[in-house]
């Protein structure tokens, strides 16, 4: 059985086993469910991928892991194209499609990214967050096994981002499933500072990873962060239109008093002290 076929497997039992579950929380309704993988994946975590992580990290050369950071970055950009022209977002897709064919070819195969620099922003778009795009609710929050946080419609879909992803069809399967391993310790290396602070941290990592997760998937799936930069940009054109127009009227800004020059006279001098009319006393 491949790798792929253990964690779809893995995937719907999960699913099954959630109905059993209950909670007050109505998007954790699987709460207890959820904190036994949770702690199922923990154990997991601290046995084995955080060790060969930090070993990883310590071992090997800065320009390796940026390699192979790049690579598989790399194949995502042909999915996630695909996914932006099913939203619709036509600029988008061809952007990530460019990425995809500059660092294929000029980038030696994905392993340096030359399209970043270029200007060509990395989308990282899913099939989940299409389906959200079209009006798809997520539904419950679900812990998988060995797969980490999601929810119902994104775990529905993991089969087809399976499938998008070009690693997956390689017929080598060593070499499949040894990328596989690689990509899976490249993560977790690059978010080792940030789970250390997590873990020293006093609060509840459960419901931590689990508020976050779902608002960052909501962000990705409204584009929040792309909204934020179109409205900076839209103030930035104001605020120059805004100039220009203040330049052709001749208008001045209106000069703060505390920035008048020191000598300046004042409008309204003080009257002269009064003078006494009587004698003068020695």
């Amino acid at each position: 059985m491949s790798i792929r076929k253990a964690l779809t497997l893995a995937a719907g039992a999960a699913v099954l086993l959630s109905g059993c579950a209950t909670s007050t929380n109505p998007r954790d309704p699987f709460e207890k469910f959820n904190r036994a993988v949770f702690n199922f994946n923990d154990a997991v975590d601290r046995t084995a991928l955080k060790p060969a992580a930090t070993a990883y990290k310590n071992v090997t050369p800065d320009f390796v892991q940026t390699g192979v950071n790049n690579f598989f970055g790399n194949l995502s950009d042909l999915w996630s194209s695909v996914n932006n022209f099913a939203q619709l977002k036509g600029q988008d897709g061809l952007n990530d499609f460019t990425r995809f064919a500059v660092n294929s070819t000029l980038g030696l195969v994905g392993v340096l990214d030359i399209a970043t620099p270029a200007g060509l922003r990395k989308h990282n778009e899913d099939l989940g967050q299409t389906l959200g795009y079209w009006g798809v609710p997520s539904g419950p929050y679900l812990m998988l096994p060995l797969l980490g946080p999601s929810t119902i419609r994104d775990t529905a879909v993991l089969p087809g981002d399976w499938w998008g992803d070009g690693w997956t069809h390689v017929n080598d399967i060593p070499w499949r499933n040894s990328g596989i391993v690689l990509r899976a310790v490249d993560q977790r290396a690059s978010v080792l500072d940030a789970s250390n602070l997590l873990e020293d941290a006093a609060l509840d990592r459960y419901e931590f990873i689990r508020d976050g997760y779902l608002q960052r998937r909501s962000s990705k799936v409204l584009d929040t962060d792309k909204a934020q930069v179109r409205a900076e940009k839209v103030q930035e054109k104001l605020e120059k239109v805004q100039e220009k127009v203040e330049q052709k009227l001749g208008v001045k800004k209106t000069q703060n008093p505390d920035d008048a020059a020191p000598d300046a006279a004042p409008e309204n001098p003080p009257a002269p002290a009064p003078v006494s009319s009587g004698p003068v006393q020695k």
